[in-house]
């Protein structure tokens, strides 16, 4: 049995409450988070040509998304696509294998777009909506941001064919605002910036997660709940990261409580790097006690 399994059944809980995985069933709703899920919604809802989601990796972007498209009914048709990348057309072929269509290497971008435009009617004659949300936007070069106004053009009329929701980090904010840019700044109706989470909300955060696997939500003193604010600046994945091996290493330490002190000591030891960050205090343990109990 691993030491994960052994500390997750010694705290009361039926999983890990604290894993990187995005899992909509854990998601914290916070005000921000509340606010930010209500602007998707309304982005779709009101047919807005593109809707832009922002925030630090880690934020919950992503959990974000995975809830939005369990609110979408069956009259909408959802293309997802993570980390697009390439120059003029790229995106077309991206768009078009999302939706299902094959992608034709030696078919040139007129007929792409056309052929795009195809599925999109067909879709509205059906009475779907498409919906494209392109996750990590921020990688797309300018010539891919240019394209995602030039898909908005297709339209019906006064409808939509097509909506995008834009997910990226904070950098794709700073894109596109850039001058050569500005026409498809015009188009964006909603947006909203995740920011790190403040003081109470790691409390609030860390309780609920503590609950959704099974625990009492007491597991961590307020103390403790400061203490991984303050390491990790509210950033929820590196949240959950730290508060992981507090559980862990209040499980080597045959405690039920994990406070201040269990945090202290794992910031010690060097073993949470915080996002790549200097560890908050590097004390040499070449013989560390955890990796003793653990037995590696």
């Amino acid at each position: 049995m691993s030491a994960v399994t052994l500390y997750a059944e010694a705290f009361g809980l039926r999983e890990r409450p604290f894993t990187l995985l995005p899992d909509a069933s854990f998601l914290y709703w916070s005000d921000q988070h509340k606010r930010a899920c209500s602007i998707l919604e309304f982005g779709i809802l009101s047919s807005a040509p593109i809707t832009m989601l922002t925030g630090e990796v880690g934020t919950g972007k992503t959990t974000l998304v995975q809830e939005l498209l369990t609110r979408l009914g069956p009259d909408v048709t959802v293309a997802l696509i993570s980390n697009a990348q390439g120059g003029r057309g790229a995106l077309l072929e991206w768009v078009l294998g999302a939706l299902g269509q094959p992608v034709v290497p030696e078919e040139g971008y007129v007929a792409k777009f056309h052929r795009l435009q195809e599925v999109l009617i067909a879709e509205y004659a059906a009475g779907r909506r498409v919906v494209v949300i392109v996750d990590e936007a921020q990688n797309l070069s300018v010539e891919g941001l240019e394209e995602i106004r030039l898909l908005t053009n297709i339209n019906a009329g006064k409808d939509e064919l097509i909506q995008l929701v834009l997910v990226g980090q904070p950098e794709l904010r700073d894109r596109v605002r850039q001058p050569e840019l500005r026409q498809l700044a015009q188009r964006i109706v909603a947006g909203f910036h995740l920011g790190a989470m403040d003081a109470a909300t790691v409390g609030g955060y860390i309780a609920h997660r503590l609950v959704c696997a099974g625990g009492t939500g007491r597991e961590f003193t307020p103390g403790a709940a400061r203490a991984i604010h303050a390491a990790t600046g509210g950033v929820p994945r590196l949240v959950n990261q730290l508060a992981d091996f507090a559980l862990l290493y209040a499980w080597s330490a045959e405690t039920d409580l994990v406070d201040e002190a269990v945090v202290s000591l794992v910031l010690s030891e060097g073993v949470f790097f915080g996002g790549g960050a200097e560890p908050v205090a590097t004390v040499p343990a070449p013989g560390s006690w955890l990796r003793e109990a653990v037995g590696s």
